[in-house]
């Protein structure tokens, strides 16, 4: 049996066809490479060790790939492998491709950490980026997460959201949402051809589940609210926080986070930033009386000295949790996020503003994409006369006191 030339061409000839056989294999002793057919070699090396190596064409270019040594793998064993690899790669695919992915296939609790790491970064709220990961931890990996990823079947997707598709429904869509992303993060990374989540929406069913508003005030009760957390013991900061909160209608990670290069006493505006708005679209919001006073005082408890118009005792910002926590410990029925909804049903209810001007003072995008297209002004100075208003109106608000904090 001839060894491959030294200077790495193939001998001359025919390509031989089954030329080794098992007792060569086993008993041959001169380094050099002896070719089978198929592209299959016996590598052996002066040690004497013997391996499996294949030349093959993959699109275009010459690969080499390993197939193990002998005698664990025979013969027998390596010329089906090599058959196999050169159909494959005549076919069109990519045999090592293929073993790779085989090999290095995640699990789906290594591919949702993946995933999670390539996108939180973009995401505009540190909490969603904690809750996403949070809620595979809890209700996916327990049942899928040490399964390899390729190997989840849309079966194992619907025992997963059983358990929590009608108990917690809104809980189960955003967990479906987010197996779903997984998985086509697979498919897209080619360690599957299919997406398990795709066929499993006629089996689950519809959900009876209520739509549940965030608790807030009626209008009339808001000036109380205010007034009693202006009596309470928290913080002058956190004071001061709330009711420039309830004033502008804006949203509490947007007051929370407020800069003073954000704000423009002299023009009374304060101009959130898109990076820091829900609809990533910067927002004038225009400054009553009121809401410039609040602006002064939150200046004097640190002599202007700080970032934050409204920070924390340790220059931080305030905690997302914070506001909700104070207003539960007064009994004000509402969240922070719920004096928006108070603020929309006093403008609807009680004056003649029209809609565009009220959607436009809460920072709410034209869903309708021809008239946004018409849309382009941001009515800022009817805007003003409506914030102004509704000032007045807290300001002339009667409604008794919460009760104080036990």
């Amino acid at each position: 049996m001839r060894p491959q030339r030294l200077d790495g061409r193939k001998p001359k000839g025919p390509h031989p066809t089954h030329a080794l056989s098992t007792t060569f294999v086993r008993s041959v002793t001169r380094a050099g490479r002896y070719c089978d057919g198929n592209g299959l070699y016996l590598e052996v090396k002066p040690s004497g060790t013997r391996s499996w190596i294949q030349r093959v064409v993959v699109r275009g270019r010459r690969r080499e790939l390993g197939l193990g040594g002998f005698p664990l793998v025979s013969l027998k064993e390596a010329r089906a492998v090599a058959l196999a690899n050169r159909k494959a790669a005549r076919a069109g695919g990519d045999p090592l491709a293929d073993r790779r992915r085989v090999e290095g296939v995640p699990t789906f609790a290594e591919a949702a950490e993946r995933v999670w790491a390539g996108k939180h970064a973009g995401w505009r709220h540190p909490r969603h980026a904690r809750d996403w990961l949070a809620s595979l931890q809890r209700h996916a990996f327990p049942r899928i997460g040490a399964m390899a990823v390729r190997d989840v079947s849309s079966a194992d997707v619907l025992e997963t959201l059983r358990r929590v598709w009608h108990l917690r429904p809104e809980t189960a869509r955003r967990l479906r949402q987010r197996i779903n992303a997984v998985m086509e993060w697979a498919v897209a990374m080619q360690y599957r051809t299919d997406n398990p989540c795709d066929r499993i929406g006629p089996v689950l069913g519809p959900q009876q589940d209520v739509v549940r508003h965030m608790p807030a005030l009626h209008h009339s009760k808001v000036s109380a609210a205010i007034r009693t957390i202006r009596a309470s013991g928290a913080t002058q900061s956190v004071k001061l926080a709330f009711e420039f909160l309830v004033l502008t209608a804006t949203r509490s990670g947007e007051v929370r986070g407020a800069a003073w290069t954000e704000i423009d006493l002299p023009g009374r505006v304060w101009t959130i930033p898109a990076a820091r708005t829900k609809a990533k679209r910067e927002h004038r919001v225009p400054l009553c009386r009121r809401g410039v006073q609040i602006l002064d005082a939150a200046r004097a408890l640190d002599g202007g000295r700080g970032t934050l118009v409204f920070p924390s005792r340790y220059g931080k910002p305030i905690g997302e949790t914070r506001l909700s926590r104070l207003l539960k410990q007064h009994e004000i029925a509402a969240v922070p996020h719920g004096f928006r909804s108070s603020f929309r049903d006093w403008a609807a209810e009680a004056t003649n503003h029209p809609r565009e001007v009220i959607e436009a003072a809460l920072g709410h995008v034209v869903s309708n994409r021809t008239e946004a297209a018409y849309a382009r002004s941001d009515l800022f100075d009817r805007r003003r006369q409506l914030m102004n208003e509704w000032s007045a109106y807290l300001e002339g608000g009667q409604a008794e006191l919460f009760p104080p904090a036990g």
